[in-house]
């Protein structure tokens, strides 16, 4: 194992993905967690992340300088590079020149960080500091126009330190730099896999369950469903699965989800759908305002899963959906308080009857969550699915949502997605190469707007809908996708001619900010 200690960078997770990339498990604490717990642990590498403080400033986080003397291998990045020169008797001073965005760089490819890395290659930089001296052994082993010391080692107590972020892919040979670190110089042996991860729940699933009976809300999203894929492998028809139809869904999404899990399926498991489509309809008639609708929801479902909950009995054991970033975010793997309760289940009340919390995916992040999920056989379509919301199709319809709404974007959404897969499968055959408009996340939206229009040599009044495509890294920030003028025709041609009630398509150019992905 390798430890991520944050200082605040916004990066944090970002490093622990990419050195678990090289097949290394790590996992992220705070500065502030005890050296004894850290000794405790063992890690064959420790990696200090970046942060927005200046390390010389009164207050700013650290760390005690016994870390640099365990013996263990350590890196640090940014504000981590720059702390350890101040601890270690270098020095650290604000910069004359300060240095944002893609830098050209040169580095010592004798340099252990920097085995199989391009003499002058390109790198991340963000910083106002600069080391201005460095401490006794280390020397410089990569500069820039405006930075003499962009790295520095000190190869015999083996302490690495990167001005840079190697783990952006703005810098291109930033994941061979970590891949040099964790497997060269801290000697880790890569074995952390999918597949081994997947047994190795498979067994402690078993040992902790034993006889027990386990209950999952079963959402037919990504994690839910390897979830319960990983349970099923393990315990079989010990399981029970509720999945609430809530008739805001993607078309076709419920009969999917029962096709997998359900009695046809290739799960041995307990499996009921509630199909609430028009008890929920019910509650949201005349309801226009978006927050409004995301409680009525949300507080249905938990409705109906006590219910069905009361019906099943005592259950041992509920499981959840909660992984690596949740508990992140949650306190840093301990130093604040630890993921609540139910924390991923819509907020069910306390009063559910079980014994224990099971959350089998809770180290892992949310690409790791999808290979585990093709190792335990789930298909592509539903590995790879899109981010959807919780509300679904609640908040892609503006203003009320009524039976007739849902229809209209569901099948114009179908209709879209279907366009977008075949021409970025005809770009990829033709190129060979995945189409560089393809968006991460693409979806259409029922505007409340109703316009004229003319069909047939006569005139409607109907709605338009808006189609929307973005292209992003983390969902933060993102741009429309510059989808290919001839495709958008072909979906506003299929959409007005295929979906009755629609007469207009739009297609949203919004930016993230100002916009959001989502409409509601």
């Amino acid at each position: 194992m390798v430890i991520v200690i944050d200082f605040g960078g916004q990066y944090n997770q970002l490093v622990a993905r990419r050195v678990r990339e090289c097949n290394v498990y790590c996992e992220i604490y705070s500065y502030k967690t005890d050296i004894n717990v850290i000794k405790e642990m063992n890690p064959k590498g420790i990696i200090l992340t970046g942060g927005p403080n200046s390390c010389y400033e009164e207050g700013a986080p650290t760390y005690q300088k016994e870390l640099f003397e365990l013996g263990i291998p350590v890196l640090g990045l940014c504000y981590g590079a720059q702390l350890m020169q101040h601890i270690l008797g270098g020095k650290v001073e604000r910069a004359d020149v300060q240095e944002y965005g893609k830098t050209e760089i040169k580095v010592d490819t004798n340099s252990p960080l920097f085995k199989d890395v391009p003499a002058e290659t390109t790198c991340w930089m963000s910083h106002f500091d600069y080391i201005s001296a460095m401490g006794p052994g280390f020397k410089s082993v990569a500069h820039t126009k405006d930075c003499p010391v962009a790295a520095t080692e000190n190869t015999e107590k083996r302490l690495y330190g990167i001005q840079f972020h190697p783990e952006v892919l703005h810098t291109p040979e930033g994941t061979k730099m970590l891949y040099n670190f964790v497997r060269n110089v801290c000697g880790c042996a890569g074995d952390w896999r999918m597949d081994s991860f997947v047994e190795t729940q498979i067994q402690e699933i078993r040992a902790k369950v034993g006889d027990g009976k386990v209950l999952l809300a079963l959402s037919g999203g990504v994690v839910s469903s390897v979830l319960a894929a990983l349970l099923a492998k393990a315990i079989g028809p010990q399981l029970t699965c509720v999945f609430v139809d809530h008739g805001l869904m993607r078309k076709n999404e419920g009969d999917e989800v029962e096709g997998i899990f359900g009695p046809e399926g290739n799960f041995d498991i307990n499996f009921i759908r509630v199909n609430a489509q028009e008890r929920y309809y019910a509650k949201l008639a005349g309801v226009t305002d978006p927050e409004t609708k995301r409680k009525i929801i949300g507080e249905e479902f938990i409705r109906i899963f006590e219910e069905e909950s009361k019906k099943i009995g005592s259950v041992d054991f509920l499981a959840q959906g909660t992984i690596y970033p949740d508990v992140v975010e949650s306190g840093l793997g301990g130093e604040s308080a630890v993921i609540k309760s139910h924390h991923n289940v819509g907020g069910l009340p306390d009063y559910v009857d079980f014994k224990e919390i099971v959350e089998p995916l809770r180290n892992l992040f949310k690409d790791e969550v999808r290979k585990a999920g093709l190792e335990l056989g789930l298909p592509e379509f539903l590995v790879y699915r899109q981010p959807f919301p919780g509300p679904g199709l609640g908040i892609r319809i503006i203003g009320e949502v009524t039976g007739e709404k849902v229809r209209i974007v569901q099948d114009a959404d179908y209709i879209y997605r279907e366009e977008v897969d075949k021409a970025a499968a005809a770009y990829k055959a033709e190129h060979g190469v995945e189409a560089p408009w393809m968006p991460n996340q693409y979806f259409a939206a029922l505007t409340n707007m109703r316009s004229v229009g003319v069909m047939g040599d006569e005139r409607t009044y109907d709605y338009a809908v808006a189609v929307r495509a973005v292209r992003t890294i983390d969902f933060m920030t993102a741009e429309a996708a510059d989808i290919p003028f001839e495709v958008l025709q072909v979906v506003m041609n299929r959409i007005i001619k295929e979906v009755r009630g629609v007469n207009r398509v739009f297609y949203d150019l919004t930016s993230k900010p100002p916009g959001t992905i989502e409409f509601e």
